[in-house]
């Protein structure tokens, strides 16, 4: 089967590394994958180029030519399925079938952003899915509201998908020693933009007692080129003396290494759709420190972990109920959280739902 992925760009996003992981997947179960794009930002490239799946860039001066090269590009490209990550290329995608298709279109929704019930033009796009065959969300969260601003939607059409992990990369096979030099470390994988809280997690962190922050190292990996709230966040650090507690560094492709050798992992957003640092971390074994977003209170079971996005005293009691735990009962909580993954995140399960909906 030739199957087009299309997407905004290969940025270091969470949309992005699925669908790439999705492409190697289905290009390994025997299938002619490529890749369209819009942004020329090349986060996941080499990861392609080593899996030969080429990638096709379209950029153009202004959207109503970049529409028109897209849609060209789709219509004229033999695919016997598109897939689509993301709401503009999937409204791209959806234009491209005017007024006839041959080929099946997968749409997929990838944040649960309460937005979407506001605002007109987050709308106008999810009622372009009738044009679609499916639309796959990653969490139940997100279907649902997708469904509430297009009631029309059959529920035959609306499919719940859970991410993609590849478990070979990120089970650990090394001996993993539980609060090295003293400290609990917590990795934060996650571009700084305000939905993602850390100016929250600072003032939660300042709220714990004083051997408490002694004890605490946040290793938080993310790109800050969206807005100014890591600036906002990094005077607060100042302010309270927290340089000591919190370091950032820019993402890699090695985040694996980074989550092994770690205690926990953090995810403190305001929204997400199902985030892939959650559902690797649990593979990985770790103990999730996260807020209750989307459907992380499904996969998270121990709800002492889990805190309220608003509430800095609630994210404050999660670290601290993380803080002042046995390393064994952290152990034990990771134990569970891999055996949940194994039953849901498999890469053969998941892809195999894919590839029904891009068959039938």
């Amino acid at each position: 089967m030739k199957i087009l992925c299309v997407i905004d760009s290969l940025g270091s996003g969470g949309a992005q590394r699925q669908l790439v992981n999705l492409a190697v997947g289905l290009k390994q179960n025997g299938h002619k994958v490529s890749f369209l794009v819009y942004h020329r930002i090349n986060f996941f490239k080499d990861i392609l180029d080593e899996n030969n799946i080429a990638v096709h860039e379209i950029i153009a001066p202004n959207h109503f030519m970049r529409l028109l090269k897209m849609r060209r590009y789709i219509r004229h490209g033999n695919f016997n399925s598109v897939l689509s990550f993301l709401e503009a290329p999937n409204f791209i995608c959806e234009i491209a079938g005017f007024p006839r298709r041959k080929w099946k279109l997968v749409v997929g929704e990838r944040s649960a952003n309460p937005a979407i019930l506001k605002s007109f033009k987050l709308k106008a796009y999810r009622w372009f899915h009738l044009f679609a065959d499916y639309v796959v969300a990653n969490s139940h969260a997100n279907i649902k509201m997708v469904r509430k601003v297009n009631p029309l939607l059959a529920s035959r059409k609306c499919k719940v998908i859970y991410n993609i992990v590849d478990f070979k990369k990120w089970q650990s096979n090394e001996k993993f020693t539980p609060q090295k030099d003293g400290k609990f470390n917590i990795v934060i994988a996650a571009s700084h933009r305000y939905l993602k809280n850390l100016n929250c997690l600072v003032e939660a962190v300042n709220l714990l007692t004083k051997e408490e922050k002694n004890k605490l190292k946040i290793d938080w990996y993310g790109d800050d080129n969206h807005d100014d709230s890591k600036s906002v966040a990094l005077k607060k650090i100042e302010k309270y003396q927290l340089d000591n507690v919190f370091s950032f560094h820019p993402p890699t492709l090695d985040i694996n290494k980074k989550i092994h050798q770690a205690d926990a992992v953090g995810l403190f957003s305001i929204l997400e759709g199902l985030p892939n640092t959650v559902c690797e971390a649990m593979v990985a074994g770790k103990p999730v420190i996260a807020t209750r977003v989307s459907d992380v209170p499904l996969l998270i079971l121990n709800s002492n972990f889990l805190s309220n996005p608003f509430d800095a005293q609630s994210i404050s009691k999660s670290l601290s109920y993380a803080l002042n735990s046995h390393p064994n009962d952290l152990l034990n909580e990771g134990i569970s959280n891999k055996n949940i993954a194994e039953n849901i995140f498999k890469t053969e399960s998941i892809l195999q739902q894919y590839l029904l909906l891009l068959n039938s």
